[in-house]
């Protein structure tokens, strides 16, 4: 029986009232809707194009230690979380679908290019083995001998077997598969606005004036989260695009194996990475650019990434380029996501993932199922309440 909230009209067609609706249907909006269903709830999913979103540009890469940052610990042991349950995950959901997710054990290999380089790389390892992290530094002779179309003047580098990758695009597929087959029904537009009754979500209205009733609403829009209208402005959440520019390469069968882990660097003060698919595609990316919401993929962005590869792996520009894209991530002001109840009640957000949302998709979809199960968040999601950036909470911070 659907837990409805009270609603105005008495009389609705069911595929239009939900125990659960969740608003967007990239991975984190999926997932979500996924393991509620699998809980029992009656869930939907309002999205134009369900799969879509920030995992169609993502690489895919599952870096909790090399993607480690400083100042973000509390996010790393989330991180972690999410990457040791991937492996069942990745497991639950091909079974679930009979899809190949492209999830891969390679590994992944951090290099230096100059000096200044090094001495950043030998920070962020001292950082790793402060931390309890798993990573070991090679020499630039190791790093090539590891990976041979590395550039010469490689001056070493961090081998962490335990940063894996997944194909983002065919997770979304393999999701969107899933919810189908657990029963999430999925309406196929914008939702236009929030429906608020008596200080309570209760569902929303979609571009063509449909009304959808939820007895709970979840917010998983992406970098679009905080532009829902009829959402009250001291709830809407701190979401914010961050653009990033990648780029598709195919890898000839005469060059296979052109580099067998995914491969980072920081490249004239500036991050990037290769990431290889098992079906010959390589990744590079990404640029990060505070532009709003533009897409535009730029002569300069793609410039800036080919140049920085190719002092990364010089045999890059021998590579047929593909496709050039450009997304907008969730960031958030920690660039931390969030997770749960907010102070609109039967409103929850899951959102703000900004770099991490492909690695954070199985605890995301568990944190989620278990506060709507329970209303509570579990212990190691609570750092990561919304309710961290109200005007109280902000100035409890010591400064």
């Amino acid at each position: 029986m659907s837990r409805t909230p009270d609603e105005p009209s008495t009389s609705r067609d069911a595929s239009t009232v939900s125990d659960v609706l969740v608003i967007g249907g990239g991975i984190i909006g999926l997932v979500t809707a996924w393991r509620a269903a699998q809980r029992g709830f009656a869930t939907a999913v309002v999205d134009p194009e369900p799969g879509g979103g920030a995992a169609q540009v993502a690489a895919g890469m599952l870096a909790a230690v090399t993607e480690l940052h400083y100042g973000e610990q509390t996010l790393l042991a989330l991180n972690l979380a999410s990457a040791r349950r991937y492996p069942d995950f990745a497991a639950e959901l091909a079974e679930a679908t009979g899809r190949d997710l492209g999830y891969r054990r390679c590994g992944t290999l951090a290099v230096a290019l100059d000096a200044d380089d090094r001495a950043e790389l030998r920070e962020l390892h001292a950082l790793q083995q402060r931390s309890g992290l798993e990573s070991e530094w090679l020499s630039g002779r190791e790093c090539r001998r590891l990976e041979p179309m590395l550039a010469p003047g490689v001056r070493g580098g961090l081998r962490v077997d335990g940063d894996h990758q997944i194909d983002p695009r065919r997770l979304a597929a393999a999701l969107v598969t899933a919810c189908e087959r657990a029963g999430v029904v999925f309406h196929r537009m914008w939702a236009e606005r929030l429906t608020v009754v008596r200080e309570r979500a209760c569902g929303v209205r979609t571009a063509d004036g449909t009304e959808l009733a939820a007895g709970q609403v979840v917010l998983a829009a992406g970098s679009l989260s905080g532009r829902l209208a009829g959402v009250p402005e001291d709830v809407l959440p701190p979401v914010r695009p961050v653009k990033g520019q990648v780029l598709r390469l195919t890898v000839p069968e005469r060059y296979a194996p052109f580099l067998s882990r995914t491969v980072r660097a920081v490249v004239r003060g500036g991050a990037i990475y290769l990431v290889p698919r098992e079906n010959g595609e390589l990744v590079v990316g990404a640029t990060s650019e505070e532009l709003g919401w533009d897409t535009t993929v730029t002569a300069g962005g793609v410039y800036e990434l080919l140049r920085d590869a190719h002092e990364l792996v010089p045999g890059i520009t021998e590579l047929p380029l593909t496709e050039t894209r450009a997304g907008l991530r969730p960031g958030s002001p920690d660039n931390a996501p969030l997770f749960g109840a907010t102070g609109l009640d039967g409103l929850l957000l899951a959102t703000g993932h900004y770099r991490n949302g492909v690695l954070l998709t199985p605890v995301t979809g568990d944190i989620m199922a278990h506060v709507l199960t329970t209303g509570e968040l579990p212990e190691e999601a609570r750092p990561f309440t919304p309710r961290r950036f109200t005007a109280a909470a902000l100035t409890e911070q010591p400064v």
